[in-house]
């Protein structure tokens, strides 16, 4: 668990590229926060953090992109227009989820039982205009509201 504030995109991306130092295939990252909070300039940086020139876009139409090149793939989720739980089951999370990349799941929130225990869950936070609070949380699985 930490927090950490973040004064600019780029010290969001840096933040990120950090995190990516540590992770190991099969890693899982559950994002939350509010549209606009960064989930995916997040996600850019922690692409870029796992020595990837892929380009990291919001998934929120194609539910899933795909980012290769790097030292480990990055399976990028976004759960904000999934209809229902079903619609999350049919995507084939498990195989993506204990395979050999990094799943990064955006809006996780809407459907926390989908959600691994082990992931390591982060909310970023608008706090002003320029400014975000990014907190590395874990999930307590027995009391959500799924």
């Amino acid at each position: 668990m930490g927090t950490f504030i973040s004064n600019s995109p780029a010290e969001t991306e840096a933040i990120a590229r950090q995190i990516a130092e540590d992770l190991v295939a099969g890693s899982m990252l559950a994002l939350t926060g509010e549209l606009g909070s960064g989930k995916t300039l997040f996600t850019q940086g922690l692409v870029a953090g796992l020595q990837s020139d892929a380009t990291v876009t919001s998934p929120t139409f194609t539910i899933v992109h795909e980012y290769h090149g790097g030292r480990l793939p990055v399976y990028h989720f976004d759960f904000f227009r999934l209809e229902n739980r079903q619609s999350a089951m049919r995507l084939g999370l498990e195989d993506y989820f204990f395979g050999d990349g990094v799943s990064v799941i955006e809006w996780a929130d809407r459907f926390p039982d989908l959600i691994p225990e082990q992931a390591r869950w982060i909310s970023l936070e608008i706090k002003s205009e320029r400014q975000r609070m990014i907190t590395l949380f874990q999930h307590d699985h027995e009391n959500s509201r799924a």
